[in-house]
């Protein structure tokens, strides 16, 4: 099976290179990759002692966090090695400073798996939350690795707890210990006959919870806001933004409204920026503008929703139309502000708990989201209500980094 399942990485690669003559996203993927073992030739010497972290892209990069900054102020002799599965985290936190080289990860061959170990020669590997590349996996563990995962989770539907998922079952015997979000994960690895389980939480908590004590402080937001009851909308997709309008266009309150968009593509900003019938600004044309007098600001940039969000007195967090579902809703919690979802977020336990809770509330219609903003921004007391459920729920769950130390 091993056999085939090299093949099948093998055709993918050359595919992945037919696919980027058309695709600016995969152009990103394989161009990035090219001179990965270069790279890293150039930045890992052999007498270098090192720990390897791997994250499939920025979600994940930002739940490992955490435990990336701990292991470095624990290890400060050690060298530590980031690598990215996709574009979208790479490409975003290609510069970041915790970390000695951030690369790509190469296509999980033989080759490609044997080549990366021998120039990294990490003393521990850490995966975050999944990605179960057995390549890689076996020869960590024929090199006597210790692999961990972090932030782990498993539902019954993965193909480990299937009948016929016996090879993929055989990449999780690559991995020294599992840390897991929670119980059913750890009840389905021991049915599994994996006593190496702990339920350590999830570190994202701990991430988010460490924004408070940053400064989090934007000029020009401050200046928009005005000291206005505003809306913050984080990581919008077209169908979150089809309900939204309406209400920006069509509401009378005293309320003004921050987009950040999960794509900032010029054309798609255009359509957004033309749909709205109140008076919008750009971030990319802010300069020279009082921006005091705009009703709406687009935010065309990354990087700095997390910021943003400080200022909110309401959160939309978009994704909740599409699949698999809605996007990081803990960032707002963390500041104690109520948020608002779209339907599809069953897959996501902080999601599901918060809805539960009474902290974020799903719309699913128009009528809906009407309503719940209306209610929201015409009672102070259940905003506040709202807004406390969430930053306790996010105090309460602190505590993931420490456990996975202790345990190490």
């Amino acid at each position: 099976m091993l056999f085939f399942y090299n093949i099948v990485m093998q055709i993918t690669g050359l595919l992945l290179k037919l696919i980027a003559l058309f695709s600016s996203k995969i152009k990103l993927f394989v161009e990035g990759r090219k001179n990965v073992f270069v790279v890293l030739e150039q930045k890992i010497k052999a007498s270098d002692r090192t720990i390897w972290f791997h994250a499939a892209s920025l979600g994940e990069y930002e739940q490992g966090l955490p435990v990336i900054e701990k292991i470095k102020t624990e290890y400060p002799s050690h060298k530590i090695v980031i690598t990215f599965f996709s574009p979208s985290g790479y490409e975003v936190r290609k510069n970041n400073v915790v970390a000695d080289a951030t690369v790509y990860l190469p296509i999980d061959t033989k080759r490609n798996a044997r080549k990366f170990v021998k120039i990294v020669h990490p003393e521990m590997a850490f995966f975050i939350k999944y990605e179960y590349w057995l390549n890689y996996l076996n020869e960590l563990k024929a090199k006597n690795t210790p692999t961990y995962l972090i932030s782990g989770i498993f539902r019954k539907n993965q193909m480990f707890f299937k009948w016929y998922g016996g090879f993929y079952r055989k990449a999780l015997d690559g991995f020294s210990y599992f840390f897991v979000q929670n119980e059913s994960s750890k009840k389905l690895l021991l049915d599994l006959g994996k006593s190496n389980v702990a339920v350590s939480g999830d570190t994202r908590f701990d991430r988010v919870s460490a924004i408070l004590e940053k400064d989090n402080s934007l000029e020009y937001i401050s200046q928009f806001k005005d000291n206005t009851l505003t809306i913050v909308i984080g990581s919008s997709w077209p169908k979150d933004e089809t309900l939204l309008l309406d209400f920006i266009n069509k509401n009378e309150f005293n309320v003004k409204f921050i987009i950040a968009p999960h794509n900032i593509k010029d054309n798609q900003i255009a359509v957004l920026r033309s749909s709205i019938t109140k008076k919008t600004v750009l971030f990319s044309e802010m300069e020279g503008k009082n921006l005091a007098d705009f009703d709406v600001f687009i935010i065309d940039s990354i990087g700095i929703l997390t910021k943003i969000y400080s200022y909110a007195d309401i959160a939309y967090v978009g994704g909740g139309f599409g699949n698999p579902g809605v996007h990081n809703l803990l960032e707002p919690a963390t500041f104690g502000i109520p948020i608002v979802i779209g339907p599809n977020y069953s897959h996501f336990a902080e999601a599901t708990a918060l809805v539960n809770m009474g902290g974020c509330h799903s719309i699913s219609t128009k009528k809906d989201l009407n309503d719940t903003f209306k209610d929201l921004i015409l009672n102070d007391a259940l905003r506040n209500e709202k807004g406390h459920i969430c930053s306790t729920f996010v105090l309460m769950n602190k505590g993931a980094t420490n456990i996975i130390m202790k345990t190490l």
